[in-house]
């Protein structure tokens, strides 16, 4: 036994198991679905298991988490594929480019090409070199959901919040992948959409992990030079910095559209326009479906896009920067104090 497969072994605490009594003891195959989340079973594992139980009685759910540890991932395929299970979830980029690889990486048998695969919560599965388009993944194997936002929607929220908006600021990691990605798709938008994208680029230490020390000199630094407003981008490790970054933001005078409803609801985001997770968690479930009770392979499905986006404004934000919603805002968003 290897020493990767040692380590997945090892945290079968993670492991939970969906039983209907009804098929205990029917004699029947039960499904056999193998989760790779990032950090931890969130909103859209809860609703993907629920999915599950309600629609797939009788299967089971084998759950792993890599604590945002990129060095668990290649034990966890290797445990994956020791256990032959009928459809494998990856959560996020980091998760889905170390199990599935990119298109360039079909011949290279250290990523899944075998087992049937859906990706969740990946930001730009285009961009990233997994898949060839959205309609048509290239990859036989593979098929997943969307939750992204478009960011025209994005950039009209904010202007219609603001109707002056004229430069957008951006904080990126340069070492994650979607969050490059995110400052290159908003460069080549800005002069489409008529705004001035200002991106920094965090600091990183010498080994590379970038400083959450940085962050606050950075918005000083953004609101210098007169953004307008922030956005969060795509990015893990700022999302879990999200009470240094937003309460950052605000003393500055800066507020912040974030792709990550928590930030409003749980930090110092002024709003967020987002797909709910528990919602992009069932939407994996019914590809788990079409796949595992219909047989589809999983190629032939389009990757299934989230249509449903909530907008949320946090109101106690709003009163310390007195940036407050129009009433036509109010008409369709959901406030939130804090």
């Amino acid at each position: 036994m290897s020493r990767w497969l040692c380590l997945a072994l090892s945290c079968l605490a993670s492991v939970s198991f969906i039983h209907s009594a009804a098929f205990a003891d029917d004699g029947m195959k039960h499904p056999r679905i193998y989760a790779v989340y990032w950090r931890g079973c969130e909103e859209s594992c809860q609703g993907y298991r629920d999915y599950l139980e309600a629609h797939m009685p009788g299967a089971e759910l084998i759950i792993r988490d890599a604590a945002r540890d990129r060095d668990r991932l290649p034990g966890f395929l290797e445990e994956a594929r020791a256990f032959q299970p009928d459809l494998l979830l990856s959560w996020g980029t980091t998760v889905t480019l170390a199990l599935a690889g990119t298109l360039s990486d079909l011949g290279n048998t250290a990523f899944n090409h075998e087992l049937p695969q859906i990706f969740t919560l990946v930001a730009d599965p285009v961009g990233a070199g997994i898949i060839k388009s959205l309609d048509e993944t290239g990859r036989a194997n593979l098929t997943g959901t969307l939750n992204r936002v478009p960011e025209e929607v994005n950039i009209n929220a904010m202007r219609t919040y603001l109707p002056s908006f004229k430069r957008l600021g951006l904080i990126y990691n340069r070492n994650e992948r979607n969050s490059v990605l995110k400052k290159e798709e908003l460069e080549a938008l800005a002069p489409k959409m008529g705004f001035e994208l200002v991106a920094l680029e965090l600091a990183l230490d010498s080994s590379g992990v970038p400083l959450a020390a940085d962050i606050p000199d950075k918005l000083t630094h953004l609101k210098q030079l007169d953004v307008d407003f922030i956005y969060l981008g795509s990015s893990s490790f700022l999302n879990e910095q999200s009470a240094v970054f937003t309460s950052s933001a605000v003393e500055a005078g800066l507020p912040v559209l974030s792709p990550y409803e928590s930030q409003v609801r749980e930090s110092d985001a002024l709003m967020s326009v987002s797909a709910r997770y528990y919602q992009v968690g069932e939407l994996a479930g019914e590809l788990t479906l079409r796949i595992i009770k219909d047989g589809v392979e999983p190629g032939s499905l389009p990757v299934a896009r989230m249509t449903e986006f909530a907008y949320v404004v946090n109101m106690d934000v709003a009163r310390r920067l007195n940036l407050f919603p129009s009433v036509e805002i109010l008409q369709f968003a959901e406030t939130v104090k804090n």
